[in-house]
C-alpha cells in the first residue's frame, strides 16, 4: 500500500519519498513495525484472552513448574500474525506472486491452528481438531503452494553457469542465462554443482515428463509444509522455545532471500538468480520483528502461549519461504530443532511399540518426548528408559537457551554451506 503511495509521490519529486524504493529501508520499517505491533497489542490481546478465559489446559508431565502454566492464556498466536501480516501490506509490493503465496499460507495455517485451538479451549475438547483433518489442510496448502510455484509464469530463475579456466580448473566467474525460465531447480548442499532439477528423477516417464514433474514437486511441496509444520508445533513446548528458535531460521532465510534476489549476491555465491525474491526481505524482517516482540511475552516465565495458531504457522511460513526461495534442501540443517524433536517422537512411538510387541511391556528410549521434555526429568526416577541422561533434571530457562545456542551453530552451518561444496 505504501509503496505505491510513496511510488507516486517519488514521481512528483517529493523529498524522501524514493527511499521506499529500497529493500533495506523497507525491511527496517517492516521489522520495527512489527515488534512494535506485537509488543504494543500484545498485552491489550493478553488481557482479552485472559477475560474470555482462554487458558492452557496443561498435562501434569510430572515436572517442576508444569503445573503453575495452568491457566496461562494460550492463542497467542494471534500476535505473532496480526505483526505479519500488517507491516506486509504496508511495505511490500502487494502483486508480488511470492508475498502472495506468503499470505496465503499465513492466513491458511493461522485459521487451521485457531480451529484446533478453539476446540480445545471452548469445546474442551484436549484433543482438538481431529488429526486426519489437521493433515487434510496441510495437504491442500502443500497442493495449492505447489500448482501456484509449478504453473505461475511469475515463478521464474536466471541459472547460474560457471566459468572455468580450463587449465587449473577453477571458477574464473559466475554468469547467468539472459532469459528468465520455468525451472524446478533448488539448491543442493555440500556438492558443487548445487543445483538439481526434480524433473531429473522422472526422465523415465518420456512424454509424461511435464505431469510426472508436477506431480512429484508437489508432493514435495506437501511433504515439507506437512513435516516442518508439524516440527514447529512439537517444539512448542517450553517457554520461548518455538519463537526464539523460529526468529533465528527467519533470520537466516531474509539472507537467503537477499543473496538469491541480488545478481551480485547470487553471482559471488555461485547460486541461481531469483526476479521478485526481493520482497520477502520484507516478509521475513516482519516475521523477525513479529517473533522477537512475541518474546517480550513469551519468555520464561511466559505470560501468553502461541498455542497451534502460532505453532503451526510459523512452521508453514519457513517450510514456504524455504521452498519459494528453492533452499529447501537446507531445512535439515536449518530447521535441525525441529527435526530432532520430530524424530525423538517417532523413535520413541516406535521403539515403544516394537518392544511391546516382543517382550510384552513397551519400553522408552528417552525418559519423554518431544525430546526438550526428556531433559526436564530426573534419572532413574522410576521412568524405564534407555538414555537416564542428564541425572539432573534441568530447569526449563536453561534448556530454552541452550537449544537457541544449538540453533544459532546450526544456522551459521546453513549459510556456510553455500560456499562448502
Amino acid at each position: 500500500m505504501l509503496y505505491d503511495l510513496f511510488n507516486y509521490l517519488d514521481q512528483i519529486d517529493l523529498p524522501g519519498a524514493g527511499m521506499f524504493k529500497y529493500i533495506s529501508f523497507r525491511s527496517i520499517s517492516a521489522l520495527v513495525f512489527s515488534l512494535i505491533i506485537s509488543t504494543m497489542i500484545g498485552r491489550k490481546i493478553i488481557d482479552k484472552l485472559k477475560a474470555l478465559q482462554v487458558g492452557e489446559a496443561i498435562r501434569d508431565l510430572g515436572v517442576e513448574g508444569q503445573t503453575d502454566k495452568k491457566g496461562t492464556p494460550t492463542m497467542g498466536g494471534i500476535i505473532i500474525i496480526i505483526a505479519i501480516i500488517v507491516p506486509v501490506l504496508l511495505f511490500t509490493r502487494l502483486n508480488n506472486i511470492y508475498l502472495i503465496i506468503m499470505l496465503i499460507t499465513t492466513v491458511w495455517l493461522g485459521s487451521l491452528g485457531f480451529v484446533d485451538d478453539y476446540i480445545k479451549v471452548f469445546k474442551k475438547d484436549k484433543k482438538g481438531l481431529q488429526g486426519r483433518f489437521k493433515i487434510i489442510a496441510q495437504v491442500g496448502l502443500g497442493l495449492i503452494v505447489g500448482l501456484i510455484l509449478f504453473l505461475s509464469p511469475d515463478v521464474v530463475i536466471r541459472e547460474n553457469m560457471e566459468v572455468r579456466n580450463e587449465v587449473e580448473n577453477v571458477i574464473e566467474d559466475v554468469q547467468y542465462q539472459t532469459i528468465q525460465t520455468k525451472s524446478t531447480q533448488t539448491t543442493i548442499p555440500f556438492v558443487k554443482n548445487n543445483n538439481l532439477d526434480y524433473a531429473q528423477f522422472v526422465n523415465w516417464a518420456g512424454k509424461y515428463k511435464t505431469a510426472a514433474t508436477c506431480i512429484l514437486f508437489i508432493l514435495v511441496v506437501i511433504f515439507i509444509v506437512t513435516a516442518v509444520s508439524n516440527g514447529a508445533n512439537l517444539t512448542d513446548g517450553l517457554d520461548g522455545l518455538a519463537t526464539g528458535s523460529s526468529a533465528i531460521i527467519g533470520v537466516v532465510l531474509g539472507i537467503l532471500a537477499y543473496t538469491s534476489s541480488h545478481i551480485n549476491f547470487a553471482s559471488f555465491l555461485n547460486i541461481m538468480f531469483i526476479p521478485g525474491a526481493e520482497e520477502l526481505v520484507v516478509f521475513a524482517a516482519a516475521f523477525i520483528g513479529a517473533t522477537f516482540g512475541f518474546l517480550w511475552y513469551n519468555a520464561y516465565p511466559a505470560q501468553v502461549f502461541m498455542g497451534d495458531t502460532g505453532s503451526l504457522t510459523l512452521g508453514g511460513i519457513i517450510a514456504v519461504f524455504s521452498i519459494i526461495i528453492r533452499k529447501e534442501l537446507l531445512l535439515p540443517v536449518l530447521c535441525g530443532i525441529f527435526l530432532v524433536e520430530s524424530l525423538s517422537v517417532m523413535m520413541q512411538v516406535v521403539y515403544f511399540k516394537y518392544t511391546k510387541k516382543k517382550y510384552g511391556e513397551g519400553k522408552r528410549i528417552f525418559k519423554m518426548t518431544p525430546l526438550h521434555h526428556h531433559f526436564q526429568k530426573k534419572g532413574n526416577d522410576g521412568i524405564q528408559a534407555l538414555i537416564q541422561k542428564p541425572f539432573n533434571a534441568v530447569p526449563e530457562s536453561k534448556i530454552v537457551v541452550r537449544f537457541w545456542l544449538v540453533g544459532i551453530v546450526l544456522a551459521a552451518i546453513t549459510l556456510m554451506t553455500l560456499k562448502i561444496r
